[in-house]
């Protein structure tokens, strides 16, 4: 079929598994002149809920597909989003002094292998700022103390609404967020970190992990909740380590599976590929 012109569409929804519900989303898309490209679907026997991912090439107006979405929604108890396919998404990343993961979503947005709109680089600290400009991020100081951490988080607040920020990324960002951020963020925060926790947690948890002769080091992705470190995990991944393996060593694997875990979580997130089911998550790869 002639598609020139057309929207391509991605659509992601959840609601209470029932029979029909794959039949009705097709169903209304093709009434409204859909072609479906891409189709993923998962029912969750421990929570009974389903879960569906799907793309859609269609001459139809947008408004009139989310009006007829919004009453199916009605009757299936429907939590739904439709969105542009490639659509980059505003985002506002969070570092430190560590300048691996912030680089290396630099170069891939760069390089169009992720779909985000970086406008802005938030820091409490002045180390990354050259690199920030370097990809012509727009760099923001915001210094963080115990009697200055209410200030600081109400300035990256109204960073996030000036700029229709859409997602906060802490790439290796070393301050705690505040229950009360998490909330008004939830679902829109990804955070990266080792997955040595909670066995070698504080400073130098590489050279911890050294002493322990651990084996394998890895890194793990997952949204900020108020549960520090124990939001929904959206994706991780390991390296095998041995002895011959000093602390230097380590941290470079380390940072290596860092960049690959965040990436990853960032751009499925961007795709509309993740979706919440309680505690955990549902990936259509």
């Amino acid at each position: 079929m002639n598609t020139d012109g057309d929207l391509h569409l991605v659509l992601s929804l959840s609601c209470p598994d029932q029979p029909g519900i794959v039949s009705a989303v097709a169903g209304l898309l093709a009434e409204h002149g859909g072609n479906i490209t891409e189709s993923q679907q998962f029912g969750d026997p421990t929570t009974g809920l389903f879960f569906m991912r799907v793309q859609v090439q269609t001459a139809a107006p947008r408004e009139e597909l989310e009006e007829a979405l919004a009453e199916l929604a009605g009757r299936f108890e429907m939590t739904w989003h439709l969105d542009v396919v490639g659509r980059p998404l505003r985002t506002l990343v969070l570092v430190s002094k560590a300048a691996h993961c912030l680089a290396d979503l630099g170069y891939r947005q760069r390089n169009d292998r992720l779909p985000i709109d970086v406008v802005g680089v938030v820091s409490n600290h002045t180390v990354l700022e050259d690199l920030a400009r370097f990809y012509d991020y727009d760099f923001h100081h915001v210094p963080v103390t115990a009697d200055t951490k209410a200030q600081a988080e109400a300035r990256l607040l109204e960073l996030v609404e000036e700029n229709d920020v859409e997602l906060v990324v802490l790439a290796r960002y070393m301050q705690v967020l505040s229950d009360d951020l998490c909330r008004r963020l939830d679902g829109r925060v990804i955070n990266i970190h080792h997955s040595f926790l909670p066995s070698f947690k504080g400073a130098r948890p590489y050279a911890q992990a050294h002493a322990r002769g651990v084996k394998l080091i890895g890194a793990t992705a997952h949204y900020v909740t108020a549960d520090l470190d124990e939001g929904p995990i959206i994706e991780q991944d390991v390296e095998r380590v041995d002895h011959g393996d000093d602390e230097r060593e380590m941290v470079a694997l380390g940072e290596d599976v860092e960049r690959r875990v965040l990436a990853r979580a960032v751009r499925w997130h961007a795709e509309h590929r993740v979706l919440r089911d309680g505690a955990r998550t549902v990936i259509f790869r």
